[in-house]
C-alpha cells in the first residue's frame, strides 16, 4: 500500500522591501498632512488668544469680532504663507539645480536686492506708501535684476559661475544703494524697517489676489523644468548628449525663479533661509532627482514659513516677532547642522 508522503513545508517568502518610489510617495503624503496641521495651527493660534470654539465660530459663522480676527487676519496670512513658502522653496530648488550649488538661494542672483531697491526708490522718490504699491515696484525690481543678471551672465552663453558672480556683484551694489538711501532719508528708513524684515502680518485679500497669478505661473513653469534640470545637473556635455537645450532650460529657470521669488518678496518682504534650507534638507531624503525635490520643496517650505510665523505670534505676546526674524534665528543653526551632517556622512 502506497502512502502519500506529507507535503514539504513551503518556505515563507519574505515581504518585498518597499520601493524607493513608494517611500517617496508616502513621504510626500506625510508632508501634505503636516502642512495641513501647520496651516490649521496658523489659523487657530495667534497673538490674541481664542478658544477652538471661537475660532470655529469666527471662521464659519461670525462676521463680527471673531470673524475679523480669524478670517480677515489669520486666514489671509495663512494663505499668503502657503503661497510665499512654496514660491521660496521652489525658487531655491531651481536655483540650486541651475547653478549646481546646493548652497544657492534666491538671494544669490540679486532678486531680493532688486525688489528691496525698487521699494526704497518708490518710497523715497515717488511717494508710494501703500502695500499695493510696494507689491508692483518690488516685483518690477526683481524682474529687472533677474534680466540684468541673465544679460551680464552671458545670456545664451550663461554658465552657473557667471550667473552667480553677476548676481553677487549686483546684490552688493544694490545693498550699498539701499544703505545710502535709508541713512540719508529717515522717513524712508522708518517705512522700510518693517518691510525689509519679512512679514506675513500685512497680508490682505488684495495682496493675495495681485500676486496669485505670478505664484501659479511660476510654480507650473518650475515643476515643468524638473526633467531638463536633471539633465543640466549632469554637466553641459552630458546634458547636450541627452538632447537637453541648455540655453532654453537656463533661461526658463531664471524666469521661474525670478517670478516666484519676486512675487514672494513683493508680498512679504525678503525672507531668508526658506529657499536655501528646505531644498537642501529635502535632497538628503529624495536624492538629486528634481522630479521629487520640487514637489517636496513646494509642500515643506510653507511648513517652515507658517511654523515660524506661529512661533513669532506666541513668543512675544501680545506683540509679535516677524517671521523673517524667526526663520533667521532657526534657519541659521539648523542649516549649519544639515551641512555638518552631510559632510560627516560623506566618505
Amino acid at each position: 500500500m502506497l502512502v502519500d508522503s506529507p507535503p514539504e513545508p513551503r518556505a515563507e517568502t519574505a515581504p518585498a522591501p518597499p520601493t524607493r518610489r513608494a517611500v517617496r510617495v508616502l513621504g510626500l503624503l506625510v508632508a501634505v498632512v503636516v502642512l495641513v496641521l501647520v496651516a490649521s495651527a496658523s489659523i487657530a493660534i495667534g497673538a490674541k488668544g481664542l478658544s477652538v470654539g471661537q475660532v470655529w465660530h469666527g471662521l464659519f459663522h461670525d462676521t463680527g469680532t471673531y470673524g475679523d480676527v480669524v478670517v480677515d487676519e489669520r486666514l489671509s496670512r495663512t494663505v499668503l504663507g502657503l503661497l510665499a513658502g512654496a514660491a521660496l522653496g521652489l525658487s531655491g530648488a531651481v536655483l540650486q539645480a541651475l547653478t549646481r550649488n546646493p548652497l544657492a538661494d534666491p538671494g544669490l542672483l540679486g532678486i531680493n536686492a532688486g525688489a528691496s531697491a525698487a521699494v526704497v526708490t518708490a518710497i523715497t522718490y515717488l511717494g508710494v506708501t501703500s502695500l499695493s504699491g510696494y507689491v508692483w515696484f518690488a516685483f518690477l525690481g526683481a524682474a529687472v535684476v533677474g534680466a540684468l543678471v541673465w544679460f551680464l551672465g552671458g545670456s545664451r552663453g550663461a554658465t552657473p559661475v557667471r550667473l552667480a558672480l553677476a548676481g553677487t556683484a549686483i546684490s552688493a551694489a544694490l545693498y550699498g544703494y539701499l544703505q545710502a538711501v535709508m541713512i540719508t532719508d529717515q522717513a524712508a528708513l522708518g517705512k522700510m524697517r518693517f518691510w525689509t524684515v519679512g512679514s506675513l502680518s500685512s497680508a490682505t485679500d488684495s495682496t493675495i489676489t495681485q500676486v496669485l497669478p505670478f505664484f501659479l505661473a511660476g510654480t507650473l513653469l518650475a515643476l515643468g523644468l524638473a526633467r531638463p534640470l536633471n539633465a543640466v545637473a549632469l554637466g553641459d556635455d552630458t546634458a547636450r548628449a541627452l538632447g537637453a537645450d541648455l540655453d532654453r532650460t537656463r533661461a526658463l529657470s531664471m524666469l521661474a525663479a525670478t517670478v516666484l521669488c519676486g512675487a514672494a518678496t513683493a508680498a512679504c518682504g525678503p525672507i531668508a533661509f526658506v529657499g536655501l534650507m528646505v531644498p537642501h534638507a529635502v535632497r538628503s531624503f529624495t536624492g538629486p532627482d528634481l522630479r521629487w525635490i520640487l514637489p517636496y520643496a513646494t509642500v515643506l517650505s510653507p511648513v517652515l514659513l507658517l511654523g515660524a510665523d506661529v512661533v513669532g505670534r506666541v513668543v512675544a505676546r501680545p506683540a509679535e516677532l516677524q517671521v523673517g526674524i524667526i526663520t533667521a534665528l532657526v534657519g541659521g543653526p539648523a542649516f549649519i547642522f544639515l551641512v555638518r551632517r552631510r559632510r560627516t556622512a560623506q566618505p
